[in-house]
């Protein structure tokens, strides 16, 4: 970082971002967002990004933009989104271009503008497949999964999610198939098969423990632990929810928490009447 701010300094501002982007990368997975940020603002002044190489300033707006939407500044994360998007257009950067829509598809689901949020997917889709990014393909007909699942069109979120399973386990992305049966499970329980929804959620728990990935077994377990209750298994439900708060203690994971503590309190209460 400190060789970052020298390179900046010294009027080098290609090198300083490869640097200090990278560091702000860092930090933001590791939930140090405005941290990540704050590294990144010296380089937003205007001269300092008409400076930069245009895929670096692209590249720079998509990573501001990324640590806005984890802050829920969405409209924010929109406006270095759509900055983005241009500079990938105008020098033909098509995987960047990619990202960017992916990005704003992600930003305007989550202000509820799902059908806005399907055409930025659905134009992303078209360029993983023209690039034969497959893994890029797979999250792409996973974000067409859940935005369908949110306007309750159930059976085609299910549609979505298959192809995506698909690509997840030819390309050998756990993660990604893990995502997408836990998805499927969630999409089952909505239509009522509670069964073949546990089915899904137990696939993906072996997953999500196999390569470590705490936030999925909450996720799993909270999700078997409501699939259990709508059995009326109330005590099995328990066990899985009681599973699912002590891992969103640990990674402290609010929604995690939240979740599981109010599912307690509801299953405990039914329990005891």
């Amino acid at each position: 970082m400190e060789a970052g701010h020298h390179l900046l300094e010294g009027g080098e501002p290609d090198r300083a971002y490869e640097l200090l982007g990278t560091a702000s990368e860092w930090l933001q997975d590791r939930g140090r967002v405005r941290e990540g940020l704050g590294i990144l603002e010296p380089f937003l002044a205007e001269r300092v990004l008409r400076a930069l190489k245009p895929e670096l300033a692209g590249r720079l707006l998509g990573t501001v933009g990324t640590g806005h939407y984890r802050l829920g500044e969405v409209e924010k994360a929109i406006g270095c989104h759509e900055q983005a998007l241009v500079i990938s257009r105008e020098i033909g950067y098509r995987r960047g271009e990619r990202e960017d829509l992916g990005n704003l598809g992600l930003a305007y689901a989550d202000l509820g503008e799902v059908e806005k949020a399907i055409g930025y997917y659905e134009q992303a889709l078209v360029i993983s497949r023209e690039i034969g990014d497959r893994r890029g393909e797979g999250n792409r007909l996973g974000n067409l999964g859940l935005a369908y699942a949110d306007l309750g069109e159930v059976e085609k979120a299910i549609g979505y999610y298959e192809q995506a399973l698909v690509i997840s386990r030819e390309i050998g992305d756990r993660r990604g198939e893990g995502n997408r049966l836990g998805n499927l499970g969630l999409a089952y329980a909505d239509l009522g098969e509670v069964e073949k929804a546990i089915g899904y959620h137990g696939q993906a728990l072996v997953i999500a423990r196999e390569i470590g990935d705490r936030r999925g077994e909450g996720s799993d377990l909270g999700a078997l632990g409501l699939a259990y209750a709508r059995l009326g298994e109330v005590e099995k439900a328990i066990g899985y929810t009681e599973q699912a708060l002590r891992i969103g203690q640990e990674i402290k994971d609010p929604r995690i928490v939240r979740n599981a503590s109010a599912q307690l309190e509801e299953l405990r209460g039914s329990s005891a009447s």
